[in-house]
């Protein structure tokens, strides 16, 4: 690749996924609002069909690809969202998916992927690779491997939610001054800071991530890709690339200010607050950006700030730790 995604770019994935995503919802609530001391907006990507962002950048590859290479089928590997939004865009577009997932992930999400007509190969996760599975498939089918991030086509779809986030400010007279959105391997955030600086160019975006899986955080501070210690050990499970993309890391760069890092306990609080206040069921991975802006890592006092909800696909048991919360 030559050059790096632009704002045209996001503009165009718009057009492509117009009638097909949901404008989600940019919320604000007065008592949050007074306890910070300025303006929060939640964008509720938790409320997108299949229940997070992954949507957006799923459609937007497929709908990108020729129809020779569609008519080949399309293959991912993916434990959750990414499954879902893949397998439901491939059943929009009328494509055979062939989703990877390792055999102990949730059964809701296995049951929801395979709803949207996947096909479902199951593997072990400590004994097999998923990445040389789904190569193999690739090979063997001629079809086309759809990454879960690392790919322009897949960050330009994410990118949307930042446009729509820009213009549902604007209509109401703000000019944002921060966004920050979840972070795994940047396609979220690198697109978002695309669609909003297109629109507002003054407006700073983050990469919010969990403690002791900052890799985007410390890349950025140091200027070269880093690499996580461990690759499991936090609530958000959606949340743990090992280290930031060969696409995404040189457009963070560009585009994104420091990075923002949150406990798991900030988290859950998180979660909590977004359930009392917003009404919205959100996943841990989900909520890292608003913990930001609660806890001050992400400045509200004063100023107009926005975070994207990414998902709301949550385990009951983890969703009810987070709400007892509330009565600790």
């Amino acid at each position: 690749m030559t050059a790096l995604p632009t704002f045209a770019d996001v503009q165009a994935a718009a057009r492509r996924l117009d009638g097909v995503t949901i404008r989600t919802p940019l919320l604000e609530n007065e008592r949050v609002n007074r306890r910070l001391g300025g303006r929060l907006f939640l964008k509720a990507e938790c409320l997108q069909r299949t229940g997070s962002f992954k949507l957006r950048g799923a459609y937007n590859f497929l709908a990108s690809m020729t129809e020779a290479d569609r008519a080949r089928g399309v293959v991912g590997w993916s434990s959750g969202n990414h499954a879902q939004g893949l397998a439901e865009a491939a059943r929009l577009l009328g494509v055979k998916a062939t989703i990877v997932m390792p055999a102990d992930a949730p059964a809701l999400k296995v049951a929801n992927t395979r709803a949207s007509g996947a096909e479902i190969v199951l593997y072990d996760r400590v004994k097999d690779s998923r990445e040389e599975i789904g190569q193999e498939i690739a090979a063997r089918t001629g079809a086309t491997i759809v990454p879960p991030y690392d790919h322009p086509w897949i960050l330009t779809g994410q990118g949307t939610a930042g446009l729509e986030i820009a213009e549902q400010a604007a209509t109401r007279g703000v000019t944002l001054d921060a966004v920050a959105a979840p972070c795994s391997g940047g396609g979220l955030a690198t697109g978002v800071a695309l669609g909003v600086k297109g629109i507002s160019p003054t407006t700073t975006v983050h990469a919010g991530e969990p403690a002791g899986f900052d890799d985007l955080a410390r890349s950025l501070a140091s200027g070269s890709k880093q690499k996580n210690d461990r690759l499991s050990g936090s609530i958000c499970d959606a949340l743990l690339a090992p280290t930031p993309g060969d696409v995404t890391f040189p457009l963070a760069q560009k585009v994104l200010g420091p990075g923002l890092v949150v406990t798991d306990e900030e988290v859950l609080d998180a979660m909590e607050v977004a359930f009392r206040e917003f009404k919205l069921v959100v996943e841990p991975g989900g909520a890292v950006a608003l913990a930001a802006a609660l806890t001050g890592k992400l400045p509200v006092k004063g100023r107009a700030v926005a975070v994207i909800c990414s998902g709301g696909n949550v385990d009951h048991a983890t969703f009810k730790r987070a709400i007892d919360r509330a009565a600790a």
